[in-house]
């Protein structure tokens, strides 16, 4: 097979004219149908004009290609110019330094140093520490809505964890979660006006995180306590920590990843659940025979990352299509998640199916999501509750999607059940002492979990 120049797979597909900047259509769910007609058009890799809003691009729909590209990341640059899908400001200074202190924006060598050094705070034994905490926290989320009846599933049920989460890993007061949830939805909703008034909003939400995140680690620096924000800033046995400003970039991601990636895979979830009743019914009977594959096929079905992008460094042939050393490329893992080469009956949510090897968490290589245990883990926890204590939920109102072609996001979801009574479950206290419980070895420290 001949390789084709861009002006070649140009002229091969030119109805392809498709416009994913198009955040109205994402908020109206009719992307789908437009990622399909690309994925499904050979050779799958094809040139998207953007008109005002950027050079143009190769829009990668297929698993295979989006895993390739992945996985070469020596040809496929995070760093050069950011995994965002609009153009970086080139004069602006400070984008390009957050670029090179940002995990997701960094490229190997440096990538694989930042993420060895943060990886110490997500080890499965790290994770696991967390389990009790977070089960308990699970109840008690639960604790507050059953009793009602009714409850919006979003910020009442889904939003709660993955925030607890993030408190309990860094060592913040569990009150503040409703700044960080606040300051991430102006970070993600900044193109849909229920979210943010304008850029300005946006700005001050990263400088309000920001400014949090010095403070945070000022204390621990002058204070050290047995939570992930102690264990990043110190060294390790090599001599190597994070600094200052490594730290703050490394705040700002797990804040955003962690808080809007589960909470809208756990809400995608349910409503896979009440779009196909059958599954729920077969989780229900039984979650724990099905646990571990019904996560996988939430992860999959939810893809809350919709896209991330690349430039390529040097000339490359993808699916028999030349692309070109400085080339901008987006991979959309919402559509490749989708392909019916890599799954069979892919617009089946099944809770069974297996093999499953979706792109949720990325495809492979440097970029494979480091919270991807935690986010299995929270996601397991609150199921299993929901199903115990909920087994009837179902939708009394339509969701309400973002408007956003970067995260697939759900801010209201309303939801019914039979009321039951609280559990009145106890609060297990917060497991490392930066959150008061002195002497205490928890969550970062040196005390493992027992089986």
């Amino acid at each position: 097979m001949s390789t084709k120049t861009r002006e070649a797979a140009v002229m091969e597909a030119p109805d392809l004219d498709v416009d994913l900047w198009d955040h109205d259509m994402f908020q109206r769910q009719e992307h789908h149908r437009a990622l399909e007609r690309l994925r499904e058009t050979d050779p799958g890799v094809h040139w998207i004009d953007e008109g005002d809003m950027g050079p143009g691009y190769w829009a990668i729909t297929r698993q295979a290609h989006l895993k390739e590209v992945n996985r070469t990341s020596e040809v496929f640059s995070s760093n050069h110019s950011g995994t965002q899908m609009f153009e970086p400001d080139t004069s602006d200074t400070m984008s390009q330094y957050q670029r090179d202190h940002m995990l997701i924006d960094m490229d190997p060598p440096a990538h694989t140093r930042y993420r060895r050094l943060v990886n110490r705070g997500f080890t499965p034994r790290m994770i696991g520490l967390l389990e009790d905490y977070l089960q308990n926290r699970t109840a008690l989320i639960l604790d507050q809505v059953t009793e009602r009846g009714h409850c919006d599933f979003v910020t009442e049920v889904a939003a709660e964890l993955p925030l607890q989460a993030i408190a309990e890993m860094m060592g913040i007061p569990v009150q503040d979660r409703a700044r960080i949830f606040e300051w991430t939805n102006m970070f993600i909703g900044r193109e849909d006006p229920d979210m943010v008034a304008g850029p300005e909003e946006v700005t001050q939400a990263a400088v309000d995180l920001y400014s949090y995140s010095h403070q945070l680690q000022a204390d621990r620096r002058g204070r050290p306590a047995e939570d992930i924000v102690t264990t990043l800033l110190t060294a390790d046995v090599d001599g190597e920590a994070l600094s200052e400003n490594e730290f703050d970039m490394f705040f700002l991601i797990l804040s955003v990843a962690g808080n809007e990636t589960t909470r809208n895979s756990i809400t995608r979830g349910m409503m896979a659940f009440f779009d196909f009743p059958d599954q729920w019914r077969k989780f229900v009977a039984d979650p724990d025979r099905h646990m571990a594959t019904a996560v996988e096929e939430i992860v999959r079905w939810a893809t809350p990352v919709l896209h991330f992008r690349r430039q390529a460094v040097e000339d490359y042939e993808l699916g028999g299509v030349r692309i070109a050393a400085g080339d901008k490329v987006v991979m959309w893992h919402i559509a490749a998640n989708r392909d019916p080469r890599a799954f069979e009956d892919p617009w089946r949510f099944d809770i069974e199916r297996s093999p499953n090897d979706h792109v949720g968490f990325g495809g492979g290589g440097p970029h494979y999501c480091l919270g991807a245990n935690l986010a299995k883990m929270e996601i397991r926890l609150m199921f299993r509750e929901i199903a115990r204590r909920m087994p009837d939920i179902h939708p009394v109102g339509h969701p309400n999607y973002l408007r956003s072609n970067f995260i697939g996001g759900i801010k209201e979801l309303p939801v019914a059940y039979t009321p039951t009574p609280s559990l009145r479950t106890a609060t297990m206290g917060r497991l490392g002492s930066a959150a008061g419980v002195s002497g205490t070895a928890g969550y970062g420290g040196h005390v493992e979990r027992p089986a």
